[in-house]
């Protein structure tokens, strides 16, 4: 930890401003001025670009390859997975080398591009490579431990929930997709090692974008005892979040750090997808990328990590949390459940 109220990633980068809209690749976009060095094109899940969280995240990262690393980057914000394919080809067409696809969804539509396009490189967010079909040499999974944040998160949640006895806390999801579960599965962990008999709800909203869905599971988590609301559902589970501070009770964002959302939030389980986005741009740009399996970013690596911890949580509480951290580092910790269901 660097202070006693924030667990920063090292890579954490500041929002910047959204480029100039052009048109073009058959959705929304955004587009740097041409050079004449690496063009860099980014594909957005579903939801908004300025969702505080997961694609605004690797936006960010493309962002910051471009003034540092002097790249051209695009980002297409797609209507629907009907766009994927035809977003991709339409970049392929206008010179993109690098095409960076932001989501689990988008695994059909990179491993289509990249059997289609072998020239190109690929990267994917949160697919594993194993299972891109044709497993194609020129795509690189991009993968977190969702599991070892969770673990924290899961570690502080308990202890903040324990009253006389263990407490309730849950957790909202999006999809039922692996770096979702990654992160349940290692709050549950982290929940029950740090206050054994802690009960841990959770469910899914199967939306990535409506709050009002997400704000109704995690108000029937709460009704249920819940005291503490872990979302893990991009821009939806900012629904859930809302829903802890109707009733009074701790939410945790989740990706990007969301303590601005108010004093209601105990701290956020952040995703290096910037890190990940711009050391992949750069890799390619340095010539030391290399395709056809997964780069991991934990927390030895600044992929994963604690946002802002409110500053109502006891010493005791942060030491607990710090101690975890440490024992994940030196692999004291090393079994976190990344599956749920798994022990």
């Amino acid at each position: 930890m660097t202070g006693r109220t924030r667990v920063t990633l090292a890579s954490v980068l500041g929002s910047l401003a959204l480029a100039t809209v052009a048109a073009g690749c058959g959705g929304d976009d955004e587009a740097a001025a041409p050079s004449d060095g690496l063009k860099v094109g980014l594909i957005t899940d579903a939801g908004q670009l300025n969702d505080n969280g997961f694609n605004e995240l690797a936006y960010n990262g493309l962002q910051k390859a471009q003034a540092e690393l002097g790249i051209t980057g695009r980002v297409v914000e797609s209507k629907s997975a009907a766009d994927y394919v035809p977003n991709i080809a339409a970049l392929v067409r206008e010179g993109y080398q690098l095409v960076i696809g932001v989501g689990f969804a988008q695994g059909d539509a990179i491993a289509t591009a990249a059997k289609r396009f072998p020239e190109v490189k690929f990267a994917i967010v949160d697919y594993d490579h194993a299972f891109l079909k044709g497993t194609p040499p020129n795509a690189q999974g991009l993968l977190f431990r969702e599991e070892q944040v969770g673990y924290l998160v899961g570690t502080l949640a308990a202890l903040s929930a324990d009253g006389d006895g263990p407490g309730t806390v849950s957790a909202v999801g999006g999809f039922k997709e692996p770096p979702v579960d990654r992160f349940i599965a290692g709050y549950i962990a982290g929940a029950e090692a740090a206050v054994p008999g802690t009960k841990v709800v959770y469910a899914y909203s199967q939306d990535w974008e409506d709050q009002a869905k997400c704000k109704e599971l995690a108000l029937d988590q709460i009704a249920r005892g819940s005291t503490v609301v872990f979302q893990v559902a991009g821009g939806c589970g900012l629904g859930a979040l809302s829903a802890a501070k109707d009733k009074a009770v701790w939410g945790i964002g989740v990706d990007a750090d969301q303590s601005f959302l108010g004093s209601h939030i105990l701290t956020s389980a952040l995703k290096g997808v910037d890190q990940a986005v711009f050391l992949t741009v750069q890799a390619v740009q340095d010539g030391t990328w290399q395709g056809g399996g997964n780069a991991v970013f934990g927390l030895d690596q600044d992929g994963v990590g604690l946002g802002t911890v409110s500053d109502q949580v006891p010493s005791e509480d942060l030491d607990a949390v710090e101690t975890a951290e440490q024992k994940i580092a030196d692999g004291e910790i090393a079994d976190i459940p990344d599956v749920l269901g798994k022990s």
